[in-house]
């Protein structure tokens, strides 16, 4: 399921990245930053179009970016100017490197065992005193729409896929979709700590 929400991506990769590039996200960000240092490195987990990657250079911090999508990260290169990495989730191995771990939108296309082995991935590549932010469909169900696949998550949900997990839940909240041509459907939101 998460190889055919791979092709989606790379089938779709421009009206996707079109689509998303001019929603910007003003709460979440400035809800993320107050815990990211000045000059913090940050890494953009799932990147997009490379619309918040941007953001984020533009006020100075250092950004790694990267997306399972090889079409998606040659559009997000050209619009940030620096490098993208083709990587699958899981695939992550850094340890003690960022500040802040940013996944808008991005690790709620994993099933629930690789997103809780992901999640441990990202608590080891954060520094003490690192965060991560993410956003899920808002839910308690898992499975395939509209040829991709989707782990919503909500307040209960978290605290069941947190459970043996180096992380905890430091705030959360629900919004709803930004983008004008959706159904205004509503997201969990999430900032998570290290244990």
């Amino acid at each position: 399921m998460e190889e055919m929400t791979k092709a989606f991506y790379n089938e779709n990769a421009y009206l996707y990245a079109k689509g998303t590039e001019g929603c910007i996200l003003d709460k979440p960000i400035k809800e993320f930053l107050k815990y990211i240092p000045k000059g913090g490195r940050i890494l953009d987990f799932g990147c997009g179009s490379g619309r918040d990657s941007k953001i984020f250079l533009q006020k100075g911090y250092l950004v790694d970016s990267v997306d399972g999508s090889e079409e998606i990260c040659k559009i997000a290169k050209e619009y940030i100017g620096q490098n993208v990495k083709h990587m699958d989730f899981r695939e992550l191995d850094a340890e003690c490197v960022y500040d802040g771990v940013w996944a808008c939108a991005s690790i709620h296309h994993l099933i629930t065992p690789n997103l809780k082995d992901v999640l441990n991935k990202i608590s080891t590549a954060l520094k003490e005193d690192g965060v991560v932010y993410a956003s899920f469909k808002y839910g308690d169900t898992e499975g395939l729409e509209k040829l991709r696949f989707f782990n919503r998550l909500n307040e209960e949900k978290i605290l069941t896929l947190l459970d043996g997990v180096s992380l905890n839940v430091r705030e959360e909240w629900i919004s709803k979709d930004m983008r004008v041509d959706r159904d205004r459907s509503s997201w969990f939101n999430v900032i998570l700590e290290r244990k």
